[in-house]
């Protein structure tokens, strides 16, 4: 019969205190906040946006009746990114605490 292998612990690196393994967790909850995933979405087409309305030929802009559409939609979108990476800047996530009586 084959050996079957020993369980590895739940911990990456079996030295690693408990502090460093919170700390580590905080920083993994922080960088997966979906207010930085759609802040960043949001300045990002922000970007492209106005760029393409900055580009916008005189035949573009007498389509949309005069008014740079693509200019002013990612100048708003740029304003939306802002205050959610703001938000996320003011109001940090806290890691999420083990339970009383659990072994983690």
């Amino acid at each position: 019969m084959p050996e079957q292998p020993e369980p590895r612990p739940h911990s990456a690196a079996p030295d690693e205190s408990p502090q460093e393994a919170e700390r580590a967790s905080a920083s993994a909850s922080r960088l997966f906040d979906i207010r930085r995933v759609i802040g960043a979405l949001f300045v990002l087409y922000g970007v492209v946006l106005t760029v393409a309305g900055i580009l916008d030929s005189p035949a573009e802009i007498a389509k949309a009746q005069g008014i740079r559409i693509n200019l002013w939609t990612g100048l708003g979108m740029l304003a939306v990114g802002a205050a959610f990476l703001l938000w996320l800047r003011l109001s940090p996530t806290e890691a999420p605490r083990p339970q009383a009586g659990t072994d983690s």
